[in-house]
């Protein structure tokens, strides 16, 4: 009797979301793959592109971290900041292990695969792009903000988003991953600097409209200022169908839950807050939409239910799968 083989799961994005996700999906059996953003310019990355002209390794190093197999002592390390006041205050060390590396190989796909062997990692880390890239926005005032980390604190409604070198193309091993995937899962994260950035490459575009997967987006619970101000849950559907000019969304999961007024009120020095579910305009889109309470209301930071959204991908996947 033939080997049932474990369904084939690709997540896309980057910051603080996609990390929370994969540490629930990586205790399922899953073909796993993660694709990472390298847009990031911001703290201990900023610096070291100033440097050297590399693909941001910080979402790539939380990515790794988030699904490292080793003690505690070891985790901590990889993720440690430097301290005091020298030329290498503020960057993790993680940072410098993939930079070292990338020098080493000469290729920076190769650089992220040795130190995720390293860390006994057993899903696939892709780096989106194999080569530096700048994040560029144009905002609906005709302005243009450069660099990841300069966008959301112009606080300017944005148009669309863009990479430079523009003729910029995907890891191949991205395109082969998505094309054999029984369900690529869109991460939950800062919509414009985190999760377009990986779905505005033609490549990445096309391999997921050719695709036999279907696509599930994880939408924020919150907005975000500067990027999703006021933005409902359509909202960010559209955005990522204006950049891509398709309909690669199959699915999307959505809090359903009013969340803890104490708690929001946090927020709203952030100008956060719930992403409304406009149930008409979603009707709209050819999307399955998956109404579940995925906040973990446990916590007094308002954090998606990483366990409980697992599960139900795991179940998608498996649904894919037959």
């Amino acid at each position: 009797m033939a080997t049932q083989l474990n369904p084939k799961v690709v997540v896309l994005g980057g910051g603080t979301g996609m990390p929370v996700l994969l540490q629930g999906l990586k205790k399922y059996q899953l073909d796993l793959t993660a694709v990472v953003t390298v847009a990031d310019d911001g703290g201990s990355t900023g610096k070291i592109r100033d440097a050297i002209n590399v693909p941001a390794p910080g979402d790539i190093r939380n990515v790794i971290a988030a699904l490292a197999n080793v003690d505690e002592d070891l985790h901590q390390l990889f993720q440690y900041r430097i301290e005091g006041e020298s030329g290498l205050a503020g960057h993790a060390l993680g940072n410098l292990l993939l930079v070292a590396t990338n020098e080493i190989t000469g290729d920076f796909n190769v650089a992220v695969d040795k130190i995720a062997r390293l860390f006994n990692v057993e899903a696939s880390i892709l780096p989106i792009v194999n080569e530096s890239v700048t994040l560029h926005a144009e905002m609906e005032d005709g302005t243009v903000v450069s660099g990841e980390s300069n966008i959301p604190i112009k606080n300017k409604k944005i148009a669309r988003v863009y990479l430079t070198p523009e003729s910029v193309q995907a890891n191949e091993k991205v395109v082969e991953a998505i094309s054999e995937a029984d369900l690529v899962v869109v991460s939950p994260g800062s919509l414009y600097t985190s999760i377009l950035p990986n779905l505005i490459i033609k490549d990445v575009i096309d391999a997921l409209v050719k695709t036999e997967a279907k696509t599930v987006y994880v939408c924020n619970v919150m907005t975000q200022r500067g990027e999703t101000n006021d933005y409902t849950a359509a909202d960010h559907l559209q955005a990522i169908y204006n950049h891509t000019k398709n309909d690669i969304i199959d699915t999307i999961i959505v809090q359903n839950k009013p969340i803890d007024p104490s708690i929001l009120q946090v927020y709203e020095e952030e100008e956060a807050r719930q992403v409304e579910i406009d149930r008409e305009k979603l009707a709209q889109y050819n999307v399955k939409v998956i109404e579940e309470d995925i906040v973990d209301h446990s916590r007094t930071l308002i954090r998606h239910n990483y366990k409980k959204i697992s599960q139900l991908l795991f179940e998608l996947a498996k649904e894919e799968q037959n």
